[in-house]
């Protein structure tokens, strides 16, 4: 029948049964949370004022937010629809247990975009784009938002891609999205966790510790841990570095080291300015790469 609805998904009951402004309340309630309780327990001595710097931050996740609703809403949601209504990509061919949809689907999209994320700082191109979020002179939770536009907008077909390949299915997706955003604001927060919890959670998911230690204007440190949600990536491909105390650590690049270099017209103009090589600060001390059998130790 022409005015008949087209037959839903299991994911089309989630978005139904969650209204739109509900998950908004969510969202919001948790970076709240998030920003109260880093500015109570801090990780490390922030260099710029908190409120100016996340109110910056938040200025530039609007545009990036209003992209993704534009550019990879339209496209990434439908697109996961037909890939289960048509049974395409990997998980639709091989069709696991209904209990282990989601969290296959979880491991998947999560490894893919370890690739992706690699692929933001070796590609050239890419890592103009990247570098904004890097720029930031401190870690917290509005620096998990701070994503150029432009790196929102070129990420939508890798994104699809990893829909459609992998075979990805509207709940499944929602649940991996939500997922991510929450591991996001987690580990780019400055909360300091308790020691003996953050060392049992980082064997699992990334830490505030653990990030902490990829956002470092150093470039050995920068190139490690690489992933976003669950830590066996870098485990497997030997990324992981746990061996830099915090009060090491120097946050951002070192061509950004000036607050009057990170407003909010050169962040937005960075990635089609003249970019500087990553090196670290003149004078820094550098640290030496230490063996490989100690790059997991926890010198937390």
């Amino acid at each position: 029948m022409a005015c008949a609805r087209p037959r839903s998904g299991p994911g089309d009951a989630v978005s139904r049964r969650i209204p739109g402004w509900l998950s908004g309340a969510v969202v919001c309630g948790a970076f709240a949370a998030l920003v109260m309780a880093e500015a109570r327990r801090p990780l490390r001595r922030e260099t710029e004022p908190k409120r100016r710097r996340d109110l910056r931050n938040l200025a530039v996740a609007a545009l990036s937010a209003a992209t993704l609703r534009i550019l990879e809403k339209p496209v990434v949601e439908p697109l996961s629809r037909m890939v289960e209504r048509r049974r395409f990509g990997l998980l639709q061919w091989t069709r696991p247990p209904p209990w282990m949809e989601v969290p296959l689907a979880a491991a998947l999209m999560d490894y893919t975009l370890y690739v992706w994320h690699v692929l933001t700082h070796r590609v050239p191109i890419l890592w103009r784009l990247h570098a904004v979020h890097h720029a930031d002179l401190d870690l917290s939770a509005s620096t998990a938002l701070r994503f150029h536009f432009v790196e929102m907008a070129v990420s939508v077909p890798w994104r699809a891609a990893q829909v459609a390949l992998l075979g990805i299915g509207p709940r499944a997706l929602s649940a991996w999205q939500d997922f991510l955003f929450a591991s996001i604001l987690f580990h780019h927060s400055n909360l300091r966790l308790p020691l003996w919890l953050e060392r049992r959670l980082v064997r699992f998911i990334v830490t505030p510790r653990m990030h902490g230690i990829h956002h470092s204007i150093l470039e050995e440190e920068a190139n490690s841990n690489w992933s976003s949600g669950f830590t066996i990536w870098d485990r497997l491909h030997g990324t992981l570095r746990l061996d830099v105390p915090q009060d090491r650590i120097t946050i951002g690049l070192a061509a950004r080291r000036k607050p009057a270099e990170v407003t909010l017209p050169r962040i937005l103009a960075m990635p089609f300015r003249r970019q500087s090589p990553r090196l670290p600060l003149p004078g820094a001390h550098v640290r030496v790469k230490p063996d490989a059998g100690r790059k997991h130790e926890m010198m937390f």
